[in-house]
């Protein structure tokens, strides 16, 4: 992927390298489920994370490494991509301006309206103040654990949750949580799947649109980003696990599932072909 040298964006906030207050008022809600869910397929002990229930304790200043802010600029330029994309698509397909998100970059631990975040919650959407929140250690999780190398792998995942920004923009996300809320369990899940692979659809969009537009997309770009998309399916995190995969208990769908949608975005470029909740079959 290229982009070294090019425009960043301005909407990222900061927060590495700074003490955190590490889940002020405890971890609550989607937090709390993140933690959890992330924690136990990826196999990180959150323990210290979930006794930190207290009250806003302060967690130490973290060093910033020329790793860190290589993965910084990377991210805000990612992010900047994603910002242009969906103006131009907002414009073009919806007749509308497009309000872009801001990304929150943290290392260590964080908090967000939709509860604490730690390296272990993974990179999440939060509707509460319309903010995407990455640890970027999250990259070599990525490539180290997960087996997702390649730098549009990494883009893959902040166009996922840029995507979840669209969706909230588009009143698709609050209505689908309303729905959620109303429902048993396996329900909810059901639609969390629904939720999920429309994001992986529409950043295959992204990327369809980022190609034609800025020419950034190597060769084995679109690989890395789909392989991406595959390893991160509930069937194989929950497999990784040693777990025997529960269709019931899925969130985000199964790996041939993420890697398929992504790819019917990039095919297609079109927000229609993203409707993941008018068909029976996903």
């Amino acid at each position: 992927m290229k982009w070294k040298g090019r425009r960043e964006s301005r909407n990222i906030e900061d927060r590495r390298g700074r003490s955190n207050t590490r889940a002020v008022g405890g971890i609550g809600g989607f937090g709390l489920v993140a933690v959890l869910v992330v924690g136990y397929f990826l196999g990180i002990d959150v323990t210290p994370l979930l006794q930190d229930q207290g009250g806003g304790q302060r967690a130490p200043a973290t060093e910033m490494t020329a790793a860190d802010k290589a993965a910084g600029q990377f991210v805000s330029v990612t992010l900047a991509d994603t910002e242009d994309v969906w103006a131009q698509i907002f414009k073009d397909q919806l007749g509308r301006s497009y309000t872009p998100a801001t990304l929150v970059l943290f290392k260590g631990a964080t908090s967000s309206p939709c509860g604490g975040a730690s390296g272990a919650s993974g990179p999440f959407y939060c509707p509460g103040d319309n903010k995407a929140y990455l640890d970027t250690d999250f990259f070599v999780t990525l490539e180290q654990q997960l087996g997702a190398k390649g730098d549009f792998a990494a883009a893959y995942v902040v166009a996922h949750e840029i995507a979840h920004h669209v969706q909230n923009e588009l009143g698709i996300l609050s209505r689908a949580n309303e729905v959620r809320a109303q429902v048993s369990q396996a329900e909810s899940n059901a639609i969390s799947v629904r939720i999920e692979l429309q994001a992986d659809c529409l950043a295959g969009i992204w990327a369809r649109a980022a190609q034609k537009k800025f020419g950034s997309i190597d060769r084995g770009d679109l690989e890395e980003a789909v392989n991406a998309a595959r390893k991160i399916g509930d069937d194989t995190l929950q497999r990784n696990a040693g777990q025997y995969p529960n269709p019931h208990s899925f969130t985000h769908g199964t790996s041939e599932q993420r890697s398929r949608w992504f790819v019917t975005g990039y095919q297609s470029g079109k927000l229609g072909s993203c409707d993941t909740f008018s068909i029976n079959q996903l």
